[in-house]
């Protein structure tokens, strides 16, 4: 799936630059070719310009007039042979001309830069010439421009394909995933229902007596796995609940787990009572998921510390540790399907921990603080 999403990703790249390439290229030709005629509509004016100064007849006064009056899309200052302004100039915004002193100058210090001026010569002794420097027309700014609209339009476009196909990819993926909890709970759905049939028949027999409640414990405990994973991929039911009771129990039950050398902490600022939407089963789950993986980042000592703040919309917990952190540049990597630092383990918890607060409780998970050597503080962010 992997190398498909590579391939696939790296032919539209392909097909981008490409049209990009050739685009960038044909444009280059046609301002080009546009460029030179404008050059040769510059030249046609000024002779059009000489022959209205001195006609010879009427029929060349006539076409000089008609070639004059068809530039109107060509921008052009006249100047004299040491390029001092003479006033006259073409297809100018007159307004801007008449209220900014500067405006001409500007301009033609704009077209020197743009275009070699076309020199018309009066006199050769003593020398006399005016210069005509002319810009660029609007047609000829739009097709060198073009280029980057349509590498535009072609990143727009790439960006929508790429993020539907992201979007399409988590789809399937997380159906993978519901699909593979659903299965998960039903095939220990059947060995566990047997179990407590055996149980049952356990407490009948004598000297059962020490056995049977231990043996009860670890049964409840599969079965609420089993509930857990059969919710993948449901609406849960949402209730409101006290978190102080349910952060509570579960560090008491990791913390008969943990060993003597590791110290927790729930600090909830003075309050008994914190109440929230949440679907208890799911959210006990991240709890432990976010606990086992403190503890293992302590490798057996150190502390374990859970804050709650409440404010009026929504609740706040960070679960932090004195363990062995993790770079900044794996924050977001922690949570991704088979992400690991343990030896054994296929790197599930924080994924599915993620998904249970975000999408089933609509708030957020993430690696608030985290430095190597010094610890982690992972946030839960719930709305109340």
């Amino acid at each position: 799936m992997l190398q498909h999403w590579f391939n696939w990703r790296t032919m539209v790249a392909l097909v981008a630059i490409c049209i990009v390439s050739g685009t960038i290229f044909y444009s280059q030709y046609l301002s080009g070719k546009i460029a030179s005629d404008e050059r040769h509509k510059v030249e046609l004016w000024i002779e059009a310009q000489r022959t209205l100064l001195t006609p010879s007849d009427s029929v060349s006064f006539n076409l000089a007039s008609k070639v004059s009056a068809e530039n109107n899309d060509i921008p052009i200052i006249e100047t004299d042979e040491k390029d001092t302004l003479s006033g006259n100039y073409r297809n100018l915004d007159s307004i801007k001309v008449k209220s900014d002193t500067n405006y001409l100058t500007r301009k033609l210090r704009e077209f020197k830069r743009q275009n070699q001026p076309i020199e018309f010569v009066i006199s050769e002794k003593p020398y006399v010439a005016n210069r005509y420097y002319y810009g660029e027309s609007a047609l000829l700014n739009e097709v060198r421009y073009y280029p980057i609209v349509q590498l535009i339009i072609v990143a727009l476009f790439i960006i929508v394909i790429v993020i539907a196909q992201r979007i399409s990819y988590r789809s399937a993926q997380n159906q993978v995933w519901a699909g593979l909890a659903k299965e998960t709970a039903h095939q220990l759905g059947t060995p566990v229902t047997s179990l407590q049939g055996w149980l049952e028949m356990l407490k009948d027999i004598p000297a059962n007596e020490k056995i049977a409640p231990e043996i009860e414990k670890d049964i409840n405990r599969l079965l609420l796995i089993t509930d857990r994973f059969g919710k993948i991929g449901s609406q849960p039911v949402l209730e409101q609940k006290n978190i102080v009771a349910q952060a509570r129990y579960m560090m008491d039950y990791i913390k008969k787990r943990a060993g003597g050398k590791v110290e927790f902490e729930l600090d909830t600022h003075g309050k008994e009572n914190i109440t929230a939407m949440i679907s208890p089963p799911l959210f006990d789950w991240v709890m432990e998921n976010l606990l086992k993986n403190a503890l293992d980042a302590m490798e057996g000592k150190g502390t374990l510390l859970i804050t709650m703040e409440e404010s009026a919309s929504h609740l706040t917990i960070d679960v932090t540790d004195t363990g062995k952190g993790i770079a900044k540049s794996s924050f977001s990597k922690v949570f991704k399907p088979g992400f690991t630092t343990k030896k054994r383990g296929w790197g599930l918890g924080l994924t599915l921990s993620k998904r249970i607060i975000e999408q089933y409780h609509k708030g957020q998970l993430f690696v608030k603080w985290s430095e190597i050597g010094r610890g982690t503080t992972f946030r839960i962010v719930i709305n109340k």
